[in-house]
């Protein structure tokens, strides 16, 4: 059957409405052209994250009520505990209020000036959080990273020629080989079971940690089960559990693929940094067995690892993804191809091809489609990395939030891109008037050219 048919039924309901032509530019002014800026009400469908804006299933809510609150070593955090060291094989566990938690935890440990940092493709606040400690985010993604039109199936893989190169010059400044699974900043874009063998062995060869961003390690599995030769035959959990055992500690934002609004971790193996970074847990977060969470989160949190293995959920949640990425693809609408797993990339500078990247075509493009239909995206481009140190491309993201909403809300998505295509040599530029010097798209002020 081609239709794509949602793994679940619906059992509760939330209105939205779709605010007129006159309140969608008045907020867009008030916020100063920054969609995160403008209040969720006056969003129709908002595709600006997925991250903590999923749905939680009737499981999951059921298991708030049965949670314990208790300060300390409350049975809600051992459940969590148990399913982390069955699904990731870790016992050495710390739960956060969320990712950037765990990020910030693990270097303000290990980071510091002179320290360099590899990954494929840092995100926002993983960049953001090395560099506040003084070290320096390096980017190894492969070459087809940077092209859209790429079918490469595992464009998120590490560069492995330039990664041992900065390690057999620089491995006494390298703390930890980061990788992002998916890749974010490259498309959503998987990173395969043999390139991840492969950073290991680099890795050990050098004495040097190896480390997952593991916020979509889920639909990373999915991808390898999918796309890897010899794979296929595997379970979506096996292939998870054999990425982890590859690592020496991971952050993870229980945001995405644990399906919860809040709450975050960070994985360690070595036993002396797990002890550094449980004084510092209890410091600034809480105690290490509640980290920042009520045990009602850690409960949410612990079935939600469970559910996001589903393997029908997650050839629903590949397949729903794909659709609109195929549907934009055959309007001329150029993507970061192959489709991601969380979300569609566009490539702002084809789609506003009037615009210097000087204009800011990816917050053109956000402000020009909330503009005209009242959808909420992001820009992952010149903004969000800085004009100082641009990356490859320019992009709008459009991240889909797990289980909340149906295919026809993302028709609806694909005919307004498909409309505004059709006008696109009307949509403005912007220049920045007002910005932070560090995660600037959060709370930056634009104008329109």
């Amino acid at each position: 059957m081609k239709t794509i048919i949602e793994p679940f039924r619906i059992k509760a309901v939330e209105p939205i409405r779709l605010p007129t032509a006159e309140h969608r530019e008045a907020a867009l002014r008030r916020a100063g052209f920054n969609l995160f800026r403008i209040e969720a009400k006056h969003v129709l469908i908002d595709l600006l994250t997925d991250s903590g804006t999923g749905a939680m299933s009737a499981q999951q809510w059921a298991a708030i009520m049965r949670a314990d609150e208790s300060y300390a070593g409350s049975t809600s955090f051992l459940r969590l505990r148990e399913t982390v060291e069955e699904i990731m094989g870790f016992r050495q566990m710390l739960p956060t209020h969320q990712g950037r938690a765990s990020e910030r935890i693990l270097f303000d440990l290990i980071g510091g000036a002179g320290k360099i940092v590899p990954n494929n493709a840092h995100f926002d606040t993983t960049r953001a959080n090395i560099e506040h400690s003084g070290a320096r985010a390096i980017d190894l993604a492969i070459p087809e990273a940077a092209d859209p039109t790429s079918r490469h199936p595992f464009k998120g893989n590490l560069d492995l020629d330039r990664l041992e190169s900065l390690l057999a010059a620089e491995s006494a400044r390298i703390p930890v080989v980061m990788c992002t699974v998916t890749s974010n900043t490259s498309g959503g874009q998987p990173v395969s079971l043999e390139n991840l063998r492969a950073t290991r062995q680099l890795c050990r060869r050098y004495g040097v940690p190896l480390f997952l961003d593991a916020c979509r390690f889920a639909e990373n599995a999915w991808f390898i089960r999918e796309r890897e030769a010899g794979q296929q035959e595997r379970s979506a959990r096996a292939i998870v559990r054999e990425m982890f055992d590859l690592a020496d500690g991971a952050t993870i934002s229980a945001k995405k693929d644990g399906i919860v609004n809040i709450g975050g971790l960070l994985l360690l193996r070595d036993a002396e940094l797990f002890r550094r970074a449980s004084d510092l847990t209890i410091l600034t977060e809480g105690y290490v067995t509640y980290g920042g969470l009520a045990g009602r989160d850690l409960e949410a949190m612990a079935l939600g690892f469970h559910e996001v293995l589903d393997e029908d959920y997650l050839r629903y949640r590949i397949r729903s993804t794909t659709y609109v990425g195929e549907k934009l693809l055959e309007a001329g609408i150029q993507i970061v191809e192959p489709p991601g797993g969380h979300a569609i990339y566009i490539d702002a500078c084809r789609f506003c091809r009037r615009l210097s990247r000087e204009q800011l075509p990816g917050q053109a493009l956000v402000v020009a489609l909330y503009r005209h239909a009242g959808i909420r995206t992001c820009e992952v481009g010149t903004v969000m990395f800085g004009a100082r140190r641009p990356p490859p491309l320019d992009l709008v993201r459009l991240a889909v939030p797990r289980r909340v909403y149906t295919q026809s809300h993302m028709d609806y998505v694909v005919e307004a891109l498909i409309e505004l295509f059709g006008e696109r040599d009307r949509i403005r530029g912007l220049r920045i008037v007002e910005a932070p010097e560090t995660l600037p798209h959060f709370s930056a002020s634009f104008e329109e050219l």
